[in-house]
């Protein structure tokens, strides 16, 4: 290809960018998808939130399922000013009490309702919500409504497998994770500052 060509393409494809840009324009909060079985949902969705807290945002992070065990996403968004609501009864598999999983569950929601309910946050990460949901305990029509309601500047983060089609459809943006390859299935054990 020469440089003539090379450039008339790349003039095609800024033309559409810059269309695609210019019909863009209105702005709101949006809600967001990671999900799929593969690794780096939450990475995701800590990344954002790392970005708007570079932007001076208020940030908030609900995590359900995972435990009291450190994690450098926290450590450093704690510093920050960011606050974490964690479950802290660690994966279900481990405590294996539903009543007890539920309760706990139901007890972080009205953290992420606190958070989804103030002006004052512009993000909310809602970190393994869909297993709340898939597991039954948290009703969906509690978590739609929730999320309908929150004040229309404020964008929310869902992740986790699985994730129920109705959020899906109610989604902005969804990104589905798939696994090519992970290190665990090799027998490599999750790694401080990796993986966690």
């Amino acid at each position: 290809m020469s440089d003539a060509q090379h450039q008339q393409r790349q003039q095609r494809l800024k033309e559409k960018v810059d269309a695609r840009i210019a019909q863009a324009q209105r702005e709101q909060g949006i809600l967001m998808i990671f999900t799929g079985n593969g690794k780096g949902k939450t990475t995701a969705a800590m990344g954002t939130a790392t970005r708007a807290v570079g932007h001076h945002k208020k940030v908030g992070v609900v995590q359900f399922i995972k435990g009291t065990w450190e994690n450098g996403e926290r450590n450093l968004l704690e510093q920050a000013g960011v606050p974490f609501y964690v479950m802290e009864t660690g994966f279900t598999w481990e405590t294996q009490d539903k009543a007890a999983d539920t309760q706990a569950c139901l007890n972080t929601w009205q953290y992420a309702l606190q958070l989804l309910n103030s002006p004052d946050y512009d993000l909310v990460v809602l970190d393994e919500l869909t297993y709340m949901i898939s597991f039954h305990y948290l009703p969906l029509e509690d978590v739609v409504a929730a999320i309908t309601s929150r004040p229309d500047h404020q964008s929310v983060i869902i992740t986790g497998r699985g994730c129920h089609r109705q959020l899906i459809e109610l989604a902005d943006t969804v990104t589905e994770m798939r696994p090519i390859k992970h290190a665990f299935d090799s027998g490599i054990k999750a790694q401080k500052g990796i993986d966690w």
